[in-house]
Order: C-alpha cells, then structure tokens, then sequence
C-alpha cells in the first residue's frame, strides 16, 4: 500500500508541477523514505526534516520555542508550524509534518499513539490530531507514515 501511494503521489505532484517536502519527528524519516523508495522522485521531492529534537524543530524549521513550551511537542500549534517551516525552507508547493507519541508511554493527557499532523499547501495550513491507540512503536509509526502519505495525496489530488 505504501509503494501504490507513493507512486500515486508522485504522479500527482507531476502533473501538477509540484514539489513536496517533510517534517517528521515521530516516523522518523519514514514518509520521505516511502516517496524516495520510487525511482525518478527527485522530479518532485526537494528534502526532508527528520526534527526529533525540539531544538532541531526550532533550528531547521523555525518552530517557536515559546509554542514548544506553551503546548510541548505533539500539539497542532507545533505540527502547523513544522509544516509551515518546512514549505518555507525547502521552497516547495505541499509540506507534510508530523509529530507523536509512537511509543512505549505516553501521559493521561498525550497518550500512547496520539499523533499530530500538519499540511501546507499554497492556500495555508491544516492540521488534525489522531488518537491511532497503543499499538506499539512500530505500528504506530506505520499507521502515521500511511496516513501522513494519505494527506499529502489528497492535497494533490484535489
């Protein structure tokens, strides 16, 4: 499923004429490993951000220290601002950015599985929170990877 998405969003940014960049924290890379799995990629993918750190979110993506310590790292505020930094820097068209608690822990007010994601596109900035559960570490960077291809090919697809 991750290869026919990324096939799909690859075509997509094509015929648009569109360029696409990611910030990851949670996947680790693992979205913008999916998009350069397919041979011909760099026709539309520039860079990624691997930010797992909050001071790499604030060093390479312009994230707000004071947004970091006001709602912590796996918040819309912070993901809306991963992915508008990310647009800005690479200087592409559609940015994905994604943040969570893949794993093992959590708290009562950020659990296990909550995942935080952001999309910029020309019009602006959306962002959605999705509690996936407490499925495990790698299940969970999995199903954020999957959804966050998800966005990117509906952005495009629209």
């Amino acid at each position: 499923m991750t290869e026919t998405l990324a096939l799909d969003i690859l075509a997509l940014a094509r015929a648009r004429g569109w360029t696409v960049t990611t910030a990851e924290s949670c996947t680790g890379g693992k979205v913008a490993a999916a998009l350069t799995d397919i041979p011909g990629s760099s026709d539309i993918f520039e860079r990624g951000f691997v930010t797992y750190s909050n001071a790499a979110k604030i060093e390479m993506l312009g994230v707000s220290a004071a947004t970091l310590e006001a709602v912590g790292a796996v918040s819309e505020e912070v993901v809306r601002e991963m992915a508008s930094g990310a647009r800005a820097r690479a200087g592409v068209d559609l940015a994905v950015a994604i943040s969570g608690i893949a794993g093992p822990g959590g708290s009562e007010h950020k659990p296990e599985g909550r995942v935080c994601y952001g999309l910029a596109t020309p019009e602006g900035v959306t962002t959605e929170t999705i509690d996936h559960g407490a499925l495990g570490r790698g299940a969970v960077r999995e199903v954020a990877t999957q959804h966050a291809l998800t966005l990117l090919w509906s952005a495009l697809a629209t």
